[in-house]
């Protein structure tokens, strides 16, 4: 194995560990190089965890994420505990500690002689067998169609509705014509009061008959008249 390919395993290896700590929120992440000071290991690198459980946690990711690599698994001491766990990757060792652990032993002075420059929340490269975008876009379009069913279906139903409303408004307009109608009906029916009229000549024509038996009184009475005066001169 040539020197370049080591470098760049080593360089391998460190992001994938970095990429664990990241996943679960690790806090003051630092890498040392070590290649001076021991033969065993390359890199020493720190991180931090609030509590026993996010650092049984950030144990975990960074095996997942070691082995995920193409790397060996790695061998993990302190996990029982939780306040300081070791990984020992090979060609890098981490320490996870709680803040007052790594606080009180200070890693930092032992290691600490040339930090290594790091991209924290680096974009990480995306997976050969993940081009998804195009079944998005498709179940895009797919929910597209939908919806622009859904919304001809509910204009449907809405003029339903309306045309029903417009029935049972012009159903209920109905009774008042027929109300209507029927007082309408009453109307005419009075009509045939105009018969009286007609019988209005009829009350004029019975008095007739008395004014033609006055004539025979008056007759009546000037015969005995016309009888005196005839009789002086008898």
């Amino acid at each position: 194995m040539t020197d370049t390919t080591a470098k760049k395993d080593v360089q391998k290896l460190q992001r994938a560990i970095v990429d664990g700590l990241e996943d679960v929120k690790a806090q003051d992440i630092v890498v040392f190089n070590t290649e001076h000071l021991s033969p065993l290991f390359e890199r020493v690198m720190m991180a931090s965890g609030t509590s026993n459980r996010q650092t049984k946690a950030l144990a975990a990711s960074v095996r997942d994420k070691v082995r995920e690599a193409g790397f060996p698994k790695p061998r993990i001491e302190g996990e029982e505990n939780g306040e300081w766990i070791i990984i020992d990757c090979g060609q890098a060792v981490v320490h996870v500690m709680q803040p007052a652990i790594r606080q009180y032993y200070h890693l930092e002075e032992i290691w600490g002689d040339k930090p290594v420059r790091l991209k924290l929340g680096a974009p990480k490269p995306m997976p050969a067998s993940a081009p998804k975008p195009a079944a998005s876009h498709t179940d895009s379009k797919s929910g597209k169609t939908s919806a622009r069913a859904a919304s001809g279906t509910s204009r449907q139903a809405g003029a339903g509705a309306k045309s029903a409303s417009t029935r049972a408004a012009s159903s209920a307009r109905k009774p008042a014509s027929q109300r209507s109608t029927s007082a309408s009906a009453p109307a005419k029916a009075a009509a045939p009061v105009k018969s009286a009229k007609s019988a209005k000549p009829a009350a004029k024509r019975a008095p007739r008959p008395a004014s033609s038996g006055a004539a025979p009184r008056k007759q009546a009475a000037s015969t005995p008249a016309s009888r005196a005066r005839k009789s002086p001169g008898a």
